[in-house]
């Protein structure tokens, strides 16, 4: 499997969730599950069917996270090139259509969130500008048509 390249904050975050759900959700599933058992027949009971379910949920989170945490790699600004957009770089970029400029930090998939100003770089926009550098311009498809941007600055 291929490495996930996280920001120090994305390893934190990952690595609280599974210390969360290991630490603090696990002892409480087990728990309804005991007083599920307690009530008697399993084979009508729905409160132990819903305890089961959040286990099974729970432990294949677990799992999901515990190889994300095995492949993560933090980014290392030192090793990125300074010049390029890569994994990692904040960037400004402007709509040459409407004129709008916003700016976005790419990371992997696993850390993206829009509404945080997250943009994975494997979104149209993240793979429209990996590689390009200050001043280049970029047509990305989208559904209206193309769309034209320019890349205003980045930074780490």
């Amino acid at each position: 499997m291929a490495d996930i390249y996280l920001t120090e904050e994305g390893l934190a975050k990952l690595e609280a969730e599974l210390k969360e759900l290991k630490a603090i959700k696990r002892p409480l599933i087990i728990k309804a599950i005991q007083e599920a058992r307690a009530h008697g027949d399993l084979s009508e009971n729905a409160e132990y069917d819903a305890a089961k379910e959040a286990q099974a949920f729970n432990e294949r989170r677990i799992s999901e996270l515990e190889d994300q945490f095995s492949r993560a790699k933090v980014i290392d600004a030192t090793t990125m090139p300074s010049d390029k957009v890569c994994v990692g770089k904040m960037i400004k970029i402007k709509n040459m259509g409407t004129g709008e400029a916003n700016s976005y930090r790419l990371v992997s998939v696993e850390e993206a969130d829009f509404a945080n100003g997250k943009l994975a770089i494997t979104s149209p926009i993240g793979k429209a500008f990996v590689g390009r550098m200050v001043g280049d311009e970029v047509d990305i498809k989208v559904p209206s048509g193309n769309t034209r941007y320019k890349l205003l600055s980045m930074s780490m």
